[in-house]
């Protein structure tokens, strides 16, 4: 088990994998390494659930914060295609949080709620001796609908065509630049640009229109170990190969330039908000002209093969044993 971060492959199938509880019939997708999703059965209808922890991040401002956060929790939900229709939080305050912080955080997680079509079902809401930024709860968000509009998370079929949207580790590097911009050795147009990369809520809508444009086979979103860890999850959880071409992947010059100066791997990156697709050709141009119309950059990048693995370029690409952007943090953090 990693001493950060999620569990590790090995120690999920050895500890938690077989102690689910009871086994109930109305579990129609439990959990599962790289699977952002669960799925329980209500007579006929599927109900798609999803818990993350709620990380809340000051030096953004409050508003900027609650809706970066927010949107790595809805996520998970809407990759499965339906669009998030519930949310319930639990917060664990931090004592120094005052009333109007905490105030500033929940109407901007409100006004997004409210923009999305999502209600909150339930919550608790208090403060904690020894609760910390940026840590401070989780969440459980929900989506209802029909069983046969989920994007199954291991459906990638080969001679499927890959899309990613975004870019490889732009949300750490717009975390970075956000936080730390003084400690950056690049110059100003550069970190503000890729400052402003941070990613809100668009990349949920923007799931939940591709799965209605396509047919889409798999969805994704590129978290802890970025856009490599993420295909390898992608390709692991169908039992398929995939293969890409780095150049079609999108990489904003201001992300590249950041993660230079702070010499890290971007590819390796936590990447909330970088959605891995995959769809049969014919559905290819209709999921991309979806995807950008909620804002997003999105781009035809590979294939699924029948095989294992990862490739770039021809080359294998081997699974991140971490993430890249954690020792930059923990430095920049500590300066």
């Amino acid at each position: 088990m990693s001493d950060t971060g999620k569990v590790d492959r090995e120690f999920f199938d050895e500890f938690i994998y077989p102690h689910l509880g009871t086994d109930r019939g109305d579990v129609a997708l439990g959990p599962r390494p790289g699977v952002d999703f669960g799925v329980v059965d209500v007579d006929g209808t599927a109900l798609v659930t999803a818990t993350d922890p709620i990380s809340i991040l000051p030096g953004l401002g409050w508003e900027r914060a609650a809706r970066f956060a927010l949107g790595i929790v809805l996520a998970d939900v809407a990759v499965s295609g339906l669009p998030p229709s519930h949310f319930a939080p639990a917060f664990h305050l931090p004592p120094e949080m005052d009333d109007d912080s905490f105030a500033a955080v929940w109407t901007a997680i409100d006004e997004t709620l409210t923009e999305l079509g999502t209600a909150v079902v339930t919550g608790h809401t208090a403060r904690y001796a020894g609760c910390s930024f940026p840590w401070i709860g989780g969440a459980t968000a929900m989506a209802v609908g029909d069983p046969d509009d989920i994007v199954r998370p291991d459906g990638a079929n080969p001679g499927d065509r890959l899309l990613v949207t975004t870019g490889a580790g732009v949300e750490a590097t717009a975390l970075f630049a956000s936080l730390y911009s003084g400690q950056i050795p690049a110059d100003d147009v550069t970190v503000d640009a890729a400052a402003a990369r941070l990613p809100g809520a668009n990349h949920v809508r923007g799931a939940v229109a591709a799965a209605a444009a396509g047919p889409v086979s798999a969805m994704h979103d590129a978290t802890e170990g970025g856009l490599h860890g993420a295909l390898h999850e992608l390709a692991s959880g169908a039992g398929v190969r995939v293969e890409f071409d780095r150049d079609a992947v999108p990489l904003p010059d201001d992300v590249r330039q950041v993660a230079d100066a702070l010499d890290f791997d971007p590819w390796c990156a936590t990447s909330s908000g970088t959605l891995l697709v995959t769809a049969p050709s014919e559905a290819v141009d209709r999921v991309l002209e979806a995807l950008r119309g909620e804002g997003l950059a999105a781009a035809e990048v590979g294939e699924v093969l029948e095989g294992e693995g990862v490739a770039a370029d021809g080359e294998a690409v081997p699974k991140p044993e971490g993430d890249s952007s954690w020792p930059v943090y923990e430095r920049l953090a500590g300066e």
